[in-house]
């Protein structure tokens, strides 16, 4: 029998995506910073941008490109309304889209929120060894894909598996 994996802090950044917040208003980013750190995770780095595909993909590729960052959080522009575009600026960075993520995202979700959760866009991906997750603008969607799948799925001791194993391997 094999000892368990220890616990290993990941270094994670929130990207908000909105044109309307500021970082004091921004309740959602602050709430996946407390969440992430509060699990033992490192901030790595935190930026708010209004919701435009080449903010949205200037920010995140620097990100990939960061042999530091693991995992991005990117919270806001997920819906439908007329300038919701993380979805649009992520997927063509993708080298792996986790299809489940969404999927198990609005399944959750349905439990909170009912069928409104059709109009969740979720979604995440791998880009380069990072491990992205795109979640909806509000606190309560945050803390829902944080609590209910992100976390077990960023600590190497989930079984059967998790995406640590997966992530760029920080010095």
């Amino acid at each position: 029998m094999s000892a368990q994996k220890p616990f290993e802090p990941l270094n994670i950044c929130v990207l908000t995506v909105s044109d309307t917040r500021n970082f004091e208003t921004d309740t959602s980013g602050q709430k996946l910073q407390d969440l992430l750190t509060t699990a033992g995770h490192k901030l790595h780095d935190r930026k708010l941008v209004t919701d435009d595909i080449y903010q949205i993909r200037a920010v995140v590729s620097n990100w990939i490109v960061d042999s530091q960052a693991q995992v991005v959080l990117i919270t806001g522009g997920t819906g439908f309304a007329g300038r919701d575009s993380t979805v649009e600026a992520m997927t063509p960075l993708f080298d792996k889209t986790v299809v489940g993520f969404g999927e198990l995202f609005r399944q959750v979700s349905y439990e909170e929120i009912g069928t409104s959760t059709i109009q969740s866009r979720a979604t995440a991906g791998l880009a380069n060894r990072t491990l992205i997750f795109c979640l909806p603008g509000s606190t309560g969607a945050c803390n829902t894909a944080w609590t209910k799948i992100i976390e077990a799925q960023l600590d190497a001791r989930n079984k059967p598996c998790n995406f640590v194993g997966q992530l760029q391997i920080t010095q």
